[in-house]
């Protein structure tokens, strides 16, 4: 049996007046996903348990088959794994964004999350600025992709509390700072960070080309190594592989036990390698039982506020992954295929709800055939059908069956 989860990250919405009340999901063009649920069944999950905030981190780990109350640390140590970086038992890991700041009526406001989508090989040239200037014995920072990085402190503290910067889109950072034990320590590096990036030749030339300059860094997500057994203990998955433009989902993947594969393009924006992406899969799924495709472009899009590019990475994700994978697993004998987001991101709000999801399940022997077959794969229909599973690792069982 082959097993495949192809998850549009953020792909949830509200309905939308100017699609005409209809959310982003009714409106977009989705034929490959609506077969999906047309041929299997649909219905809602709540990826996000009760008292965890709805981020990516929790709702992909519920999503591969995990219980986030037993097993979730913080994001970024789960980021470290993807990067490479083995924490110890002291080591606490956090997101390290870079980000735009801009200054109105005396206080500096969160323009932009990712600093323009700053390109990787930039970013790399200030972490390694950050790194001979203030790095050292406590403090080590790691470059990653775009906006996306890693600091790790050597004997930190982790509990405190650090707000997504995605969360604060043109609002004053302010009220958003680090609060609690060690938070003194974040805001001075941050700030010492914000005076190396402000002559920094790599702003100077984004600057003089109209880009947006990365005028600090941000730090969040924060947390030491969890403990987690992989998903042949956990579920008898003899092997499988994850295809993720993002450490975080490359990152579960790898404490999962499973093949990490690097497609060639794969950005995280709407500009991704949807197909190579879908062909990596299918060629994965020749030697694994099992494979987790993320896309990140639906969720970008939403923390923008773009309702265009929400409209065209869903489109994307539906023609250029699912269509193919849906064509592709036909070659072999017995298949399963899980589509889903994890979580909803509205583009009227920019950012993650704690909402239920839809789902659509369909596999090769019929199993998951809904008596009252849905009209198409969205919110609404999810909802009407009734079926509800209140507790989002359990979704995996159903899957693998």
């Amino acid at each position: 049996m082959k097993s495949i989860i192809l998850l549009g990250d953020g792909m949830a919405d509200e309905p939308l007046e100017q699609l005409g009340g209809k959310t982003v999901l009714e409106y977009a063009k989705t034929p490959n996903m609506d077969r999906i649920a047309r041929d299997g069944c649909i219905g809602l999950v709540h990826t996000v348990p009760p008292g965890f905030l709805p981020g990516s981190d929790v709702a992909n780990l519920s999503v591969f088959g995990y219980d986030p109350s037993s097993c979730y640390s913080g994001r970024s140590p789960l980021e470290a794994a993807s990067m490479g970086v083995d924490l110890a038992p002291d080591d606490v890991a956090f997101r390290l964004n870079f980000v735009t700041l801009t200054a109105h009526n005396g206080k500096l406001y969160m323009e932009d999350f990712s600093a323009g989508h700053i390109t990787t090989a930039e970013a790399a040239e200030l972490i390694a600025t950050l790194q001979t200037e203030l790095g050292g014995e406590e403090f080590h920072f790691y470059p990653g992709v775009s906006y996306r990085h890693l600091l790790v402190w050597k004997g930190g503290r982790d509990k405190m509390v650090c707000v997504p910067p995605h969360d604060i889109t043109d609002q004053s950072i302010e009220d958003y700072l680090p609060k609690g034990d060690g938070a003194d320590a974040l805001i001075h590096l941050t700030n010492s960070a914000q005076m190396l990036l402000s002559q920094h030749p790599v702003n100077t030339r984004r600057e003089n080309a109209r880009q947006l300059p990365a005028s600090s860094i941000w730090l969040w997500g924060q947390g030491r190594k969890p403990q987690m057994p992989t998903l042949q203990t956990k579920f008898g998955i003899q092997s499988g592989a994850v295809i993720s433009a993002v450490d975080l989902i490359r990152g579960i993947g790898i404490y999962a036990g499973l093949e990490v594969i690097v497609v060639p393009g794969a950005t995280g924006w709407i500009d991704t390698n949807y197909r190579g992406k879908a062909q990596a899969a299918l060629d994965a799924l020749q030697k694994h039982d099992f494979v987790y495709l993320h896309v990140e472009a639906p969720d970008e899009a939403a923390h923008s506020g773009s309702l265009d590019d929400k409209l065209t990475a869903i489109e994307s994700f539906d023609r250029d992954v699912v269509g193919p994978v849906l064509d592709g697993l036909r070659c072999f004998e017995s298949w399963r295929v899980l589509v889903l987001p994890d979580h909803p991101t509205p583009v009227a709000l920019r950012t993650h709800t704690d909402k239920s999801v839809p789902f659509a399940l369909y596999g090769s022997g019929g199993e998951f055939k809904a008596k009252h077959p849905a009209a198409g794969y969205n919110e609404i229909e999810a909802e009407k059908s009734g079926l509800v599973v209140a507790k989002g690792h359990k979704l995996m069982e159903q899957l693998l069956g």
